[in-house]
């Protein structure tokens, strides 16, 4: 291990062999950092926090610390697990699960693997971020909102609590999110509405013509029909072939805690 010697590292944090651990930075109380990690200067890493290997924090990220939420309880440390792979930028914060209760000690804050949070970005107390998740420079998670695997979200971006983004989605930027984004395709504005298929995302992730073809029409039902979500899900069901895009979308309404963005 490098570990600086301003960096102070508890006695009960387990790191692995070759971490570095950068001038002034604090990893704190039963702490798990994985192999080739890098702990950049003046970072903490909350008490309870799990990283896996080769997670770089650049100056200023505090991961796993303390939820912004009144009512968390004073003292108790809440759970953040993160992947491998990951790039937090400077100043980036991820907040740990909140606990009201003793059972709340089985909430967690967790993100997968090869993400990129960049400056300033907030990931809030129990939200769930899925794998190669992209989000850029201020954009702030509420609590418990999940993002699904793939998804990119803009610079300023606000997302409501216990909001879903859908796998593959990109928000723009600037955006209020206050209900939950449909997987595949672009949603913008204030408040946020679907703009359609996110066509070039799609085709880089190596989507075929035909997939997206699809994603396309069920699209058109949904926004350009005049049918409401109902009268467009059974269009979609009757009109539509039977693929894995479909059956990503039509699930991803149909168990839309909040509703969709229009």
């Amino acid at each position: 291990m490098q570990i600086h010697p301003s960096a102070i590292v508890h006695p009960k944090a387990e790191l692995a062999d070759d971490v570095t651990v950068q001038a002034y930075s604090i990893i704190e109380e039963n702490v798990r950092i994985g192999a080739g990690s890098i702990i950049g200067p003046h970072c903490v890493v909350g008490s309870g926090t799990v990283m896996g290997a080769n997670n770089v924090c650049y100056s200023g990220a505090q991961i796993g610390i303390s939820p912004q939420d009144l009512k968390h309880l004073k003292g108790v440390a809440g759970k953040t697990i993160i992947g491998d792979g990951n790039v937090f930028r400077e100043f980036v914060t991820v907040s740990s699960s909140t606990v009201y209760s003793e059972e709340d000690l089985k909430k967690i804050t967790r993100i997968g693997d090869n993400g990129l949070f960049m400056a300033c970005t907030h990931v809030a107390h129990d939200c769930t971020v899925g794998n190669r998740v992209i989000m850029a420079n201020h954009a702030s998670l509420a609590g418990h909102v999940t993002v699904q695997d793939f998804a990119n979200i803009g610079g300023l971006c606000g997302i409501h609590q216990f909001c879903v983004v859908g796998t593959r989605a990109f928000i723009g930027g600037m955006s209020r999110i206050s209900k939950d984004v449909l997987p595949f395709m672009i949603t913008e504005g204030a408040p946020a509405r679907c703009h359609g298929p996110n066509t070039v995302g799609l085709e880089r992730g190596g989507f075929s013509k035909e997939a997206i073809r699809c994603i396309r029409r069920i699209y058109k039902l949904l926004y350009r029909s005049g049918l409401n979500t109902t009268q467009a899900l059974q269009a979609i069901e009757e009109q539509i072939e039977d693929s894995p895009e479909r059956t990503t979308l039509v699930d991803f309404i149909r168990n839309s805690p909040r509703g969709i963005s229009k």
